[in-house]
């Protein structure tokens, strides 16, 4: 079993592991407990009643969270013709295509999500290998693969976070820093489950969230009843 030091088990004292607590009280606790030299960051985590094995129950897509992360996104765009010039007006940090695919394959990684336009993922696909495995791979589904670069390009750079079911049914999402005004934490929270929620499976049978949790960098876990924002 994996020794906790001891900031760890001094915040762990602070907190009761067989309450489930509010989300205002979670987020005063969570501070309280929070012994890092560095602004942590402040994470979602859900067990799901749902099988990902099942298509419709693999649960993926993005949301922008109304106070973002509090961490600056660097995005990559893959386009051409006029597209690049909307991606250089959005603020994206990297533009490119054979030039910057060609660099990936030599282990270029200085950037956190990839946007391409449709007619360029012929390409972008043959890097399935090296981004398959980092989760950096453009998809529809949480709006990396479009012609609107623009749209794109700003969500991100607004606090688009991206949550996707794990293998085990879990899913985590970071909703900001610990030095976030405890309203702003609380707000976040509230749109990503509210957004979970919404994308229930119509085939997921019993409790659907079945534990939710947040927790910082170097924190303990604290379970919050989000009952309120499943009915």
């Amino acid at each position: 079993m994996k020794k906790r030091g001891k900031k760890y088990q001094e915040a762990a004292k602070l907190v009761d592991r067989n309450k489930t607590y509010g989300i205002e009280e979670a987020v005063s606790l969570l501070k309280e407990a929070s012994k890092a030299n560095f602004d942590e960051t402040v994470e979602v985590a859900f067990r799901l009643g749902v099988d990902p094995k099942k298509a419709d129950e693999n649960i993926r897509g993005a949301v922008v969270l109304p106070h973002g992360t509090g961490k600056t996104q660097r995005v990559l765009v893959f386009a051409k013709g006029e597209k690049i010039k909307e991606a250089e007006a959005a603020g994206a940090d990297y533009i490119g295509d054979q030039d910057i695919i060609s660099k990936i394959n030599n282990g270029w990684f200085d950037f956190d999500v990839i946007v391409a336009t449709p007619d360029m993922m012929a390409e972008v696909g043959k890097l399935g290998r090296v981004l398959g495995p980092k989760g950096l791979m453009p998809n529809p589904k949480t709006g990396t693969v479009t012609f609107d670069v623009e749209k794109a390009v700003n969500d991100i750079k607004a606090g688009k976070v991206e949550y996707r079911v794990d293998k085990s049914s879990n899913l985590h999402v970071p909703i900001g820093k610990i030095s976030f005004d405890n309203e702003k934490l609380i707000e976040n929270f509230a749109t990503i489950v509210e957004t979970i929620v919404k994308v229930k499976p119509q085939s997921s049978k019993g409790t659907y969230l079945k534990n939710v949790a947040v927790t910082s960098t170097m924190g303990p876990g604290i379970k919050v009843d989000a009952s309120v924002y499943a009915r």
